[in-house]
């Protein structure tokens, strides 16, 4: 098996020369992200934190890391629908339910399994949107799913449903409408499209306890998000690094020298933005989650700003559907608000409000 940094190294050589070029392509049309998506599942860059007894790569956190931004460097879209199954793959490899394991694991690298999640709506206040309650063999299943990505590309998703005493239970459903569930039309959204964002309702959905993977404590939810705050911003920052990639087109085509500086400056402050990233997601613990908050916002304003800066040095043409600082642009609002809680939101909100000077 090939090491983490080969690994990486001939994904990130793939996604440069075969993803990049493409990616106005991949924005607008699903057909071109599955093609995309495919090409990942040829070369079995599906599962990268698939344990080594189901075939691992079993990549480490910190390549598995740098992989995910190079993605959101490269497409948005690509990011934003193969990260769902990323997802699922690292879920069910914590599963206790061994024989989903063996059936699902060894066969998600390749794509003869995909599975997409939806459990965000555990993170929302209130009366629980997507209910469970044990019945014989199983669980039945009614309520809303606000958000799942990748209707079309996912036959199945791993769903989030709250149990009468408050636990979470994880498990396979199918991303197809059928008795007992109603998939809507694709998502209209600003970026990302292609991806097909979709709600899912569910009624009187029987799902067998085989097809559980897990039930998680009452807090699993703020746990796991304790967890990702930093590990998020890498999105942020793959898309700051597209946005810089723009703008060194337009600094060597334009040979303005306040072009050069912008990007120089930049380049810095991403590369110390990154530094800091993964000193914040090496200490998980309570006292660091301050640090983690102002690390995240700080990724989030990076990649706005490095968006903005490629669009500016675009000039009008980057008022064209076409032109790839928009697209850069419109990926950093995804960024801006995925996985939000508010403690994020605080944060990013109180980054922005601090940074106003009065014109002298």
């Amino acid at each position: 098996m090939a090491s983490d940094e080969a690994l990486l190294e001939s994904a990130i050589q793939f996604l440069r020369e075969a993803v990049a070029p493409a990616a106005q392509k991949i924005d607008r049309d699903p057909e071109e992200l599955r093609k995309s998506l495919a090409a990942l599942c040829e070369r079995e860059l599906m599962a990268m934190k698939r344990p080594a007894e189901f075939g691992g790569p079993e990549m480490g956190e910190e390549t598995f890391r740098a992989f995910q931004e190079e993605v959101a460097r490269s497409s948005g879209s690509l990011a934003f629908l193969q990260t769902q199954h990323q997802s699922a793959v690292s879920m069910l490899s914590r599963s206790e339910n061994g024989g989903l394991k063996r059936e699902y694991l060894p066969r998600m690298a390749n794509g003869e399994r995909l599975v997409g999640i939806g459990f965000s709506q555990l993170r929302r206040g209130g009366p629980p949107a997507m209910r469970a309650i044990e019945v014989e063999g199983g669980f039945k299943l009614d309520g809303h799913v606000p958000w799942v990505t990748g209707w079309d590309f996912y036959p199945e998703f791993l769903i989030g449903a709250t149990l009468p005493d408050g636990q979470a239970l994880f498990a396979i459903v199918p991303l197809v409408s059928q008795a007992g569930v109603e998939v809507s039309p694709p998502m209209r959204l600003a970026a990302m499209e292609s991806a097909n964002t979709v709600t899912v309702d569910f009624s009187d959905f029987f799902v067998p306890s085989s097809r559980v993977a897990f039930i998680r404590p009452a807090n699993w939810i703020r746990n796991n998000d304790q967890i990702n705050i930093a590990l998020q911003g890498h999105f942020a920052i793959g898309c700051a690094r597209a946005g810089l990639d723009i703008l060194e087109i337009n600094a060597i085509g334009k040979d303005l020298p306040f072009l050069r500086e912008a990007l120089a400056g930049l380049k810095a402050e991403l590369e110390a933005c990154r530094r800091h990233t993964k000193a914040a997601q090496a200490d998980a613990s309570d006292e660091t989650t301050a640090e983690r908050l102002n690390v995240r916002a700080w990724a989030i304003d990076l990649a706005v700003r490095c968006a903005h800066a490629a669009v500016t040095s675009s000039s009008g043409a980057a008022n064209s559907v076409d032109h790839p600082a928009q697209r850069v642009y419109r990926e950093a609002l995804v960024y801006t608000v995925s996985a939000q809680t508010s403690p994020i939101m605080e944060a990013t909100l109180k980054r922005l409000t601090q940074r106003y000077n009065e014109p002298t």
